[in-house]
């Protein structure tokens, strides 16, 4: 999505990346005997579909202007941010822990920002930048929330069918004045995407469903050396040691909460 967003524009990529996804997801729903859902679900469909669409875009700019590694870093804050969500909307108490990981998480954050704003050639794109993968983080919290509802009355085909339709048709409103037609060699690319964000979707589907979520949730944070290897190998993109520092922090955060005694989470389907 990197190449593609690069070449195309995010937009354009994001758009078509969730028509694609639907177009291979939905006959698989239907297929399975999928029907329409019910009012109270449909608005839960329309409401994570809409956040999924903007957190995807605000992610696929963000790392057009950063390092994959650092977007990656810095959007692992999410979870922290979905505990004092979980407060408002769910009626979670905040404990303790959750108060010391969001400190460090926020230092994680800031060590991270205050090293990339040190070196940064371009600042405008770097605060681009920043400003987008801070936003993806916000509505990447407000989906853990909305998942934790939808995945309590609606199939995983179903659910990825909305989310990825419901994407589409959102972000084509603005089409007239941001949507230009790819290359082929990027809309590859964005085939190659949404087939793996479907693939994506039903495996955390199937893992939730057979193992706690604070036993899986952290090997969500081996994202970062993934997105630290591909950087690398595909973009140049150098790891500096604000960044693995920073990385550490918040991981270090999120992992203290997911400790803590729980109970596992309904499936938790596809991030983005």
């Amino acid at each position: 999505m990197k190449v593609a967003a690069l070449a195309a524009g995010a937009y354009s990529a994001s758009v078509l990346r969730s028509a694609m996804g639907t177009a291979i997801i939905a006959p698989i729903w239907l297929g399975s005997g999928g029907r329409w859902p019910s009012q109270p679900v449909l608005k839960l469909h329309f409401l994570r579909g809409t956040v999924s669409g903007f957190m995807a875009l605000s992610f696929f700019y963000a790392i057009t202007k950063l390092p994959l590694a650092e977007a990656i870093a810095i959007s692992f804050v999410a979870p922290l941010i979905a505990l004092y969500l979980a407060a408002v909307w769910l009626g979670e108490v905040i404990r303790k822990e959750s108060i010391l990981a969001s400190i460090l998480g926020l230092a994680g954050t800031v060590v991270i920002v205050s090293g990339r704003l040190g070196e940064a050639e371009y600042q405008t794109e770097t605060l681009l930048g920043l400003g987008a993968i801070f936003f993806s983080a916000m509505l990447y919290a407000m989906n853990f929330i909305i998942i934790r509802k939808q995945a309590l009355v609606s199939s995983p085909a179903e659910a990825t069918t909305f989310h990825s339709g419901v994407a589409c048709l959102v972000l084509l409103v603005f089409a007239p004045w941001f949507f230009t037609l790819p290359e082929p060699a990027a809309l590859r690319d964005i085939a190659i995407s949404a087939g793996l964000t479907v693939a994506g979707a039903f495996a955390l589907t199937w893992a939730y469903a057979r193992a706690e979520a604070q036993v899986l949730m952290p090997m969500e944070y081996s994202g970062f050396l993934w997105a630290a290897l591909f950087g690398w190998v595909f973009f140049a993109e150098r790891v500096t040691a604000t960044t693995v520092a920073g990385a550490i922090l918040i991981v270090a955060g999120c992992l203290l909460v997911a400790r803590r005694k729980k109970q596992p989470l309904p499936s938790e389907q596809a991030a983005i």
